[in-house]
């Protein structure tokens, strides 16, 4: 039985809201997403995941997502990330 136009939209508009991974940096990053809670930064999380340690990333981010009184985990989670690297580059340049 054939689809109506309309019925077909409807599927394509269904599937374009499922996330496709075709790489590991992009399964880390939608882990880290949920993990935060912040689906809507999912692209900068991947990114993330692709430049720097996605395992450490990840363990980060549990760890924030672990604590209850962060009302934006996902700042948190950046400041964070920010504070561990000017530490890296401080040990690394002293």
């Amino acid at each position: 039985m054939a689809q109506t136009p309309h019925e077909y939209f409807k599927v394509l508009h269904t599937r374009k809201r499922e996330s496709r991974v075709y790489k590991k940096h992009q399964l880390i990053g939608l882990e880290i997403a949920e993990a935060l809670h912040d689906r809507t930064h999912k692209s900068l999380y991947m990114k993330l995941a692709k430049e720097g340690s996605p395992e450490k990333l990840l363990a980060l981010a549990k760890e924030v997502a672990e604590r209850k009184n962060i009302k934006k985990k996902g700042a948190y989670f950046m400041a964070c990330l920010t504070r561990t690297k000017k530490t890296a580059r401080q040990r690394g340049n002293g």
